[in-house]
């Protein structure tokens, strides 16, 4: 059995000019926090989890330290093959996991493309294994790979297009399924857990780090936008039949395929009406960027259960650079936030996290204030997926003190606020 922590340091790991993998025991891993980088201590470091993947990093090179030193070394070349270039390499970590470390690089010369809308975990090689400057953050295995059949899945999907071919809605999530592998559209193919409920094609921001809809020349969007607005009957043709025979149902409008929903307010009420006349049975959530209040209120009123909020940032004009809002303004979600409450439903926030800003103290301290201000049920902790270093530009993020360390910060919430929960999934409320 592999232990939980490496008994020392993994080594640092590069890509070489024919795209392979390796280790160099020359350096050991170092990780990055912001601007700040140093060497992972034993128990920030887990096994990569099975279903992650490992990415190469273009025209930026890796960043190690040598052996019982603590200054930072560029790794400029191949080791085995010197004057060969190489890259640097990155996690992308499956569900469920929290990153506490980025990848520790440096720009080679000329100015690198942007990194496409991923998340980049520091990784190493230590006894044969790779491991990750990382934590689980929710046992829920509802989006373990050991958990997804591809051959039964594509069966399962391939039936339920043809029983269903005039629903748009279905045949979306069949398109997410089959081409883009979403884990909440398997699941609803599988008839589980967590289904998904995508509704508008349009926002009403204009995120950064938006994964389905991104300007010409930049990064490119990872997923394809959903092009229509279904009809409650189409919604409640999913929604129903799902609640009523999956283990710990959840469906959820705000998906990753979509803009905002709540632009979709007349819709999506009367979907949430139409389903709860048809059964109680199950949780009905909505994820959102929270904008619209009394949309939100409208949904409470026919039945909806659960909100999530997605927030980058506690400190309002740092939210704005990177929601770039248009027509609500921070006050707006906190206002959706306290509406649920309201009405005693359960409240989320999808907190992005990366290292070096999620831990910074004033970011820290702005965050106690919103919870203390707010009281959400549950912190779901994203890895926010987006190039760290277009990040912090974004956000003009200049750090007055050193981060905290994310298992510190974890640590000191739960201290200040025993009653609030920590995962990464939508709960089940019923």
């Amino acid at each position: 059995m592999t232990p939980p922590h490496p008994e020392d340091t993994p080594n640092l790991v590069f890509a070489n000019s024919r795209g392979e993998i390796l280790d160099y025991d020359g350096l050991e891993l170092a990780g990055a926090a912001g601007s700040f980088l140093r060497r992972p201590e034993k128990e920030e470091l887990i096994e990569l989890p099975e279903g992650s993947e490992l990415f190469v990093l273009p025209g930026r090179l890796p960043v190690g330290f040598e052996p019982g030193s603590d200054e930072p070394v560029l790794l400029a070349e191949d080791p085995y093959r010197p004057g060969e270039s190489i890259q640097a390499v990155a996690a992308f970590m499956a569900p469920a996991h929290t990153a506490i470390l980025t990848a520790a690089f440096t720009r080679a010369n000329g100015k690198p493309p942007l990194l496409p809308l991923f998340a980049y975990t520091a990784v190493g090689w230590y006894r044969d294994r790779f491991w990750v400057a990382a934590f689980r953050s929710d046992p829920d295995p509802r989006q373990d790979a050991r958990n997804f059949d591809l051959e039964k899945i594509h069966r399962r999907t391939v039936r339920r297009l043809k029983a269903h071919a005039g629903n748009r809605l279905i045949q979306h999530l069949g398109k997410c399924c089959l081409t883009y592998g979403c884990p909440a559209a398997r699941n609803y193919f599988l008839d589980r857990w967590e289904a998904p409920l995508p509704s508008s094609p349009v926002c009403n921001a204009s995120c950064a780090g938006c994964i389905s809809l991104q300007p010409s020349g930049c990064c490119p969007a990872t997923q394809d936008r959903i092009r229509f607005v279904p009809t409650p009957a189409e919604i409640a043709e999913i929604a129903v039949p799902h609640l009523q025979r999956a283990k710990r149902p959840v469906v959820s409008f705000g998906q990753g395929c979509e803009g905002e929903p709540l632009l979709q307010g007349k819709t999506l009420v009367d979907a949430v009406r139409e389903i709860r006349t048809r059964t109680g049975r199950g949780t009905i959530n909505l994820n959102t960027n929270g904008s619209l209040p009394a949309v939100v209120e409208q949904m409470a009123e026919a039945g909806l259960d659960s909100i999530r909020v997605s927030l980058n940032s506690a400190r309002p004009e740092l939210h704005h650079r990177y929601y770039r809002p248009q027509g609500f303004d921070f006050e707006d979600v906190c206002h959706s936030m306290a509406v649920m409450k309201e009405h005693g439903r359960h409240v989320s926030l999808n907190y992005f996290i990366l290292p070096g800003f999620t831990d910074d103290p004033g970011e820290f301290t702005a965050f106690c204030d919103l919870v203390d201000r707010n009281r959400p049920d549950l912190i779901q902790l994203r890895n926010l997926n987006m190039d760290p270093e277009y990040y912090l530009q974004v956000l003009c993020h200049e750090p007055a003190a050193p981060p905290m360390g994310m298992l510190t910060w974890l640590r000191e919430l739960r201290r200040r606020f025993p009653w609030l929960r920590f995962g990464y999934f939508n709960p089940p409320l019923r």
